[in-house]
């Protein structure tokens, strides 16, 4: 940078300082340096443990200069990691070098998440009420301050675009755009029904608040969010969750035989009432295929323990299994799903040992932009294909009946052969779910969120320097330029469905470089992971820790359905091996229903 260029830059930073009241809106602190207004026409960067000095945090310590010019980018690691696949077969199966590996990567990821949390909607600077008060969702970067020029700081329009224009141009679905990483519906209930464990805004407070006081994998989905709930749904003998029977089959109970609050509208009878864990699990089918699936792993586990320890009453039956169940989840979260998500071949490994002498904390907060980002809605296909039937969504949605008359087999096999949309590169969110991601834009907005910008420097990505840049295309980036104005003010989340994809991959690099540390840091946080609890003795001996560490994706299913067991997989079939990959090609934009009807206020993530 020349003296002349520093010298406009200087003086357009002091133009924006003045207008905008409070200094800190132009974001002058770099690299993690925070700001602090020292009235209206100054400010303090403080570079503490950020690797940097100087006024605004921007010089290199010596070492931090090293490391960045060692640092491969992360695009450049990602095509590594994605390549070369012969290397890596012979690293996966050396187990010190595999071991090293997947340490890297959980330090590496799990260290970009604060913890203990420092920010959340109403606190933009470090509070006690930040720490405590487990109500709010965490933040990663602090809301804009109120009262700057511009809704992001000083950069971009005077006010942000109309939310029904944004989506109309850029976010709705012309034509379904298949995902070119294969990604099954399978996978796709299965985000939706794992993540809401977690991701349970309440709706009557505000979206900066959660219903989901253990801001982890705990499986409330499965058990109840409270006591009282709990209690309902268990049946009180030998540790087991209540159930009915249907043609021989074990599926939920109904909402009139246990009493838990369930959200059905009021056409559904009470026969397809079922009660599980999250009370919008009605919602679709394949939430309440998984619903099952669980239900009967948690009976079958009880089983197993039982057998081993006849003396242990119904209570401790209960704990135990639910302990062996969340270790399931995580193993099968880390080495099916984000595995698939990842695209590497590079096997990933769930380990926790593995961080056992690393500086780790065994706790985590959910961050409402881990919520905001997960909004993968262009997942969904136009229609639903199980069997000879074809789904449409007003057809799909609140039919329960849908999981009995065909039954999980069936479900696991079509959900397993039916793509997936692609979520990156804009245009593939199906209208009768639009509603969901306008909603996502508007509460963002409500929370004052940085732009998409300041998150990928946040997370140690270099800034896009253009629209095209960011989406790759020239009618997107000519449209985002009219609605924004400058690329430093595109909003986080429509910038995330916007941005260009990775060769072949569902997502953009911002997604996954966010995603990441979020899902890593909350997966290994949990307690079962910690050096206290992860023992045998914790699960109830060598027979419970052996279904932990055995547990996949597949496993699960083949334990719990009567009958030859189907294929499960987060990847469609190779087509030009079965040729029964099923490619929903409508251009329907899914006028059929009114999203309201699936969309209850406290539904909006789902």
């Amino acid at each position: 940078m020349n003296i002349f260029t520093s010298a406009v830059f200087l003086l357009v930073l002091v133009f924006h300082l003045c207008e905008a009241g409070n200094p800190c809106c132009s974001e002058p602190c770099q690299n993690r340096g925070v700001c602090t207004a020292m009235g209206a026409d100054n400010y303090e960067c403080d570079c503490t443990r950020t690797g940097f000095y100087g006024q605004n945090c921007t010089t290199p310590e010596f070492l931090t200069r090293l490391k960045m010019s060692l640092k491969p980018s992360p695009n450049t690691v990602h095509y590594i990691l994605t390549h070369f696949k012969g290397f890596w077969n012979i690293v996966n199966n050396i187990s010190f070098l595999r071991d090293a590996i997947m340490s890297y990567v959980l330090t590496s990821r799990s260290h970009m998440i604060d913890s203990p949390p420092i920010y959340n909607a109403d606190y933009g600077y470090k509070s006690w009420e930040v720490y405590s008060n487990l109500s709010y969702y965490a933040r990663t970067l602090p809301p804009v301050p109120e009262g700057c020029p511009t809704p992001m700081g000083v950069v971009g329009k005077k006010e942000l675009p109309d939310i029904k224009v944004l989506a109309e141009k850029l976010l709705m679905r012309r034509q379904f755009i298949p995902d070119p990483q294969g990604t099954s519906l399978m996978f796709a209930f299965f985000a939706q029904h794992f993540t809401h464990q977690f991701f349970k805004t309440d709706m009557k407070k505000g979206p900066a608040f959660t219903l989901a006081e253990g801001h982890g994998v705990d499986l409330n989905h499965i058990y109840g969010g409270t006591l009282e709930k709990q209690h309902k749904l268990r049946l009180h003998k030998d540790g087991k969750l209540k159930y009915q029977e249907i043609d021989g089959e074990v599926y939920p109970p109904t909402v009139k035989d246990v009493g838990v609050e369930m959200h059905y509208p009021p056409h559904v009878p009470d026969s397809h009432r079922f009660a599980v864990g999250h009370e919008a699990f009605g919602l679709v089918p394949g939430l309440m295929m998984y619903a099952t699936i669980w239900l009967r792993e948690h009976n079958r586990v009880c089983d197993v323990l039982k057998e081993v320890h006849p003396d242990w009453d119904d209570e401790r039956l209960f704990q135990t299994s639910r302990l062996i169940l969340i270790g399931e989840t995580i193993k099968i979260v880390i080495e099916d799903y984000v595995q698939h998500l990842s695209g590497y071949h590079f096997k990933l490994k769930f380990d926790p040992e593995l961080l056992f002498n690393q500086r780790f904390q065994y706790q985590n907060r959910i961050a409402s932009e881990f919520n905001t980002l997960y909004h993968w809605h262009p997942l969904m296909p136009d229609s639903f294909h199980i069997e000879e039937a074809d789904y449409n969504y007003k057809q799909f949605v609140f039919n329960t009946s849908v999981v009995t008359e065909h039954g999980i087999n069936n479900l696991v096999e079509s959900f397993s052969k039916q793509i997936a949309g692609r979520v990156a590169g804009g245009r593939n969110v199906p209208g009768p779910i639009m509603y969901v991601a306008m909603k996502s834009v508007e509460h963002s907005r409500t929370m004052r969120y940085q732009s998409l910008n300041a998150y990928r420097k946040r997370f140690s990505m270099k800034p896009y320097s253009s629209f095209e840049d960011l989406t790759g295309d020239k009618e997107m980036a000519a449209i985002l330029e009219e609605l924004y104005g400058h690329v430093d003010a595109v909003e986080l989340y429509p910038g995330l469905l916007v941005e260009k994809p990775r060769p072949n991959s569902i997502f953009g690099e911002t997604m996954v470089e966010m995603g990441a540390p979020y899902s890593l840091k909350g997966l290994m946080g949990n307690a079962i992971c910690s050096p206290e609890y992860w023992k045998p003795s914790t699960f109830g001996g060598s027979a419970g820790f052996d279904i932990i560490n055995t547990a996949s994706l597949q496993k699960l299913v083949c334990n719990n359905v009567r009958g030859p067991c189907p294929v499960a997989s987060f990847h469609v079939p190779d087509v030009k091996e079965t040729g029964s990959m099923i490619i929903n090609s409508s251009t329907s934009r899914g006028s059929d229903i009114n999203p309201t009807l699936i969309l209850k206020e406290r539904t909006t993530e789902l």
